[in-house]
């Protein structure tokens, strides 16, 4: 990513600009953080921060983490700055806890997407 372009084409930038939307799926925690706090050191958040597309994010967690003050707090950030959350799924997580956290089923966010690229985007997490 941060090697001298062959042909002055930035891989990030590149990416970036050429995308209609910008879709997250799953979302971490940390991937929801850096991108709230402005930080970009990886090839998704370099992206993310150069893209003009709209952005829709499916965060996909344990509960206790999708509840914790501190996530929910950037995603209120985020979404103040304009960015889409699909909202996750209650059901069986992968740490073998029940709860809110689960990426949503692929045709919700799918839907949310379709949604967002046709302007009937009024969705709230």
């Amino acid at each position: 990513m941060f090697e001298l372009p062959v042909s002055w084409e930035i891989e990030h930038i590149s990416l970036a600009r050429k995308a209609d939307l910008f879709l997250i799926a799953p979302a971490t925690a940390n991937v929801i953080g850096k991108i709230a706090n402005g930080i970009a050191d990886d090839m998704l958040t370099t992206t993310v921060m150069a893209t003009k597309a709209p952005i829709v994010i499916a965060p996909a967690m344990n509960d206790y983490m999708y509840e914790n003050p501190i996530v929910q707090e950037n995603i209120s950030r985020l979404q103040k700055l304009g960015y889409k959350f699909v909202e996750p799924d209650e059901g069986y997580l992968a740490c073998g806890t029940t709860g809110k956290g689960k990426l949503a089923k692929p045709e919700v966010i799918v839907e949310f997407v379709v949604d967002v690229l046709t302007g009937r985007d009024d969705w709230e997490l």
